[in-house]
């Protein structure tokens, strides 16, 4: 590292900081970082302290804060005022740390989804399951806020409607992809729904969180259909053959969901039952 007479030069001292001489350049120009001493020889030069005011710059540049706010903040020197900086960054940061845990959910969901493995036909088949959370709204309470001769893209609508307001009120996280719960009996099939719901990200106080327990389940994967009653006879047909006994309730899921749902041939719902 080029040091002369207590001097760093500005490639000594780019390369001490990571950066570049023409980042310093810039800096200079506009007043954000000068350097601390200019030579006879017309170069410019900086103290190893000045580290710091590049990565104070640094940082607060990658939080979002205006030049002009930086600036003050240096060259004032009151604490402060950097202290209301840096709360409102560190809050700035918070909110976005948020932003990127609801994309990974929704991501590591969907990419979980589109690759789940597939029985070849509607064979049902076991396989352990983890715990998952749910927003769960009861049909009862959903056909009551329904208007007579509502279609299904206005039963829809009102269901997402409710399952954003609800997430939003409640600081909830969630991919929107909607399942349904059915009550267990002798056949269950579509008919038999009690709560439609949509997964959140963690347990929540809500009057309508529901808890989907950890355990072995039987599930299927019905593919390339919106239909599912013969998937759901698939279901019954295991369980009267093999003489299994179930825990809870039945789910089924929406797999797809918004990314490819709209087309019939990639439709995916999972409908899935905890065994005893």
């Amino acid at each position: 590292m080029a040091l002369e007479k207590g001097w760093l030069t500005s490639g000594a001292f780019a390369e001490l900081c990571g950066t570049t001489r023409e980042t310093l350049r810039h800096y200079k120009d506009i007043g954000l970082l000068n350097p601390a001493h200019q030579g006879e020889n017309g170069y410019f030069y900086y103290t190893v302290e000045q580290f710091y005011d590049f990565y104070a710059i640094s940082v607060f540049r990658q939080t979002g804060t205006p030049l002009e706010h930086i600036r003050r903040c240096l060259q004032g020197q009151r604490t402060d005022e950097t202290l209301t900086y840096l709360r409102e960054q560190q809050s700035r940061l918070e909110a976005e740390q948020q932003k990127l845990a609801q994309m990974q959910f929704v991501l590591s969901h969907a990419i979980r989804n589109l690759t789940l493995e597939t029985p070849a036909g509607l064979q049902p088949e076991t396989a352990w399951f983890d715990t998952e959370h749910l927003l769960a709204l009861p049909a009862a309470l959903l056909e009551q806020q329904m208007k007579p001769g509502f279609n299904e893209e206005e039963m829809l609508m009102a269901v997402l409607k409710q399952c954003r307001q609800l997430c939003e009120c409640g600081g909830m996280q969630t991919d929107y992809q909607l399942g349904a719960i059915h009550q267990p009996g002798n056949e269950v099939s579509q008919a038999t729904i009690s709560h439609l719901y949509t997964r959140i990200r963690e347990k929540s106080d809500s009057p309508y969180y529901l808890e989907k327990p950890a355990g072995t389940y039987l599930y299927l994967c019905c593919r390339g259909r919106w239909d599912l009653s013969e998937a759901y006879a698939a279901m019954n047909t295991w369980l009267r053959e093999s003489g299994r006994a179930v825990q809870g309730n039945f789910y089924a899921c929406d797999l797809a969901g918004f990314i490819l749902n709209h087309v019939e041939k990639n439709a995916a719902t999972m409908i899935s039952v905890r065994l005893t």
